[in-house]
């Protein structure tokens, strides 16, 4: 029991800068607190005990404003950061390393009995306020952006954000990246699936120079293939532009 707790405070470390002691984590932590109590009212819901688990559970949330079904089953080394207004609905099932931050909702999306809530794999992190509903699964690694409202399955290590969510061209994000970068522009945690128009026209702007710089390259490629472009920057005499306008078209 004392392994497990000193692994849960340890997280707390790990993933939150602004702790100091142990004492202040084991005292002053919420989500530290609403984990080490749904470990109790879900021993008891296991054991049969449904009122008594269902009470725990419910002066759990008296207490730190998160609200852990206690038939859920959760991981180890789950941190809850700040956690207020998190609601875990009874079949969610989330695996170890993962991360939820303040206003997460794992929730349902019918009335029906049996696996209605999400399944999170090992490693996954839920940004602020986001809704993650019906009995899907979010792969290893996977991150959700603040707000996102996911309704179906996300990748392992795959970033899904938006409403309804949708998953990010991750290799699409990075050659924007590497473009703003030398623009001297940082496009970080902003996608093209967002819906200001401004982002729009920005991602419209970058594609653009990426497109141009795709071009140029090739041109002083071929430039250099037939003899011209030395160093001096001037195209050699024997080259004929019009050969270059025919392999452009």
């Amino acid at each position: 029991m004392f392994t497990r707790l000193r692994e849960d405070i340890r997280v707390v470390f790990d993933r939150d800068p602004a702790a100091r002691t142990f004492f202040e984590v084991l005292t002053t932590y919420p989500g530290l607190h609403a984990i080490l109590l749904h470990r109790v009212s879900h021993m008891l819901w296991r054991a049969d005990f449904k009122w008594l688990a269902r009470f725990s559970s419910y002066c759990a949330r008296w207490l730190t404003g998160i609200e852990i079904h206690p038939g859920a089953t959760i991981g180890r080394r789950v941190f809850i950061d700040h956690g207020m207004g998190v609601v875990i609905g009874e079949t969610a099932e989330i695996g170890d390393d993962c991360t939820l931050y303040h206003g997460v909702t794992l929730g349902g999306t019918s009335w029906n009995k049996g696996k209605r809530h999400p399944t999170l794999k090992s490693g996954v992190i839920v940004g602020a306020g986001a809704k993650i509903l019906g009995p899907i699964t979010l792969g290893a690694g996977a991150k959700v952006g603040s707000n996102a409202v996911v309704v179906k399955d996300v990748p392992d290590g795959a970033t899904a954000i938006g409403i309804p969510a949708r998953i990010l061209d991750a290799e699409l994000d990075k050659a924007r990246e590497a473009v703003a970068k030398k623009l001297g522009f940082s496009a970080y945690a902003v996608s093209s699936d967002m819906n200001d128009p401004m982002v729009k026209a920005i991602h419209g702007l970058i594609d653009h120079s990426a497109h141009t710089d795709q071009r140029l390259a090739w041109v002083m490629a071929e430039l250099a293939r037939l003899g011209g472009g030395k160093e001096s920057g001037k195209v050699d005499d024997h080259f004929d532009p019009a050969s270059l306008n025919k392999m452009v078209d």
